[in-house]
């Protein structure tokens, strides 16, 4: 099974956490974007807590109609299976075009994560 993150995205999710621990105010653009091939839940990950680099913060959509920003742990998402068994998958796609705020906002006007 692929790994949930890359070498080079935890590294930026790293970096993105300690400033964030620091508590340097930013609004950074997603660094990956996780989801279930068969449930609707997807994921926009922009920092992995420095302390125990398993916690990622970011946009979560549970596919339910209320996405909202919120902490994960990407070692719950590696066991996570929809309807059908298949696991949590990497958007080997995606590129961020906006910054996360700006995302959660469209998302919670729109009810789900659009690209």
């Amino acid at each position: 099974m692929k790994p949930l993150i890359t070498d080079a995205q935890r590294v930026q999710l790293l970096d993105n956490g300690a400033a964030a621990a620091c508590g340097e105010q930013r609004d950074p653009l997603p660094v990956v974007k996780l989801f279930t091939l068969d449930a609707h839940a997807t994921w926009l990950l922009t920092e992995l807590d420095p302390a125990d680099g398993d916690t990622a913060f970011g946009l979560l959509d549970l596919g339910m109609g209320m996405p909202q920003l919120g902490h994960v742990r990407l070692s719950v998402l590696e066991g996570i299976r929809g309807p059908r068994n298949l696991a949590v998958a990497r958007d080997l796609h995606f590129t961020p075009k906006r910054r996360l705020s700006e995302y959660a906002r469209l998302a919670q006007a729109d009810g789900s994560i659009n690209d």
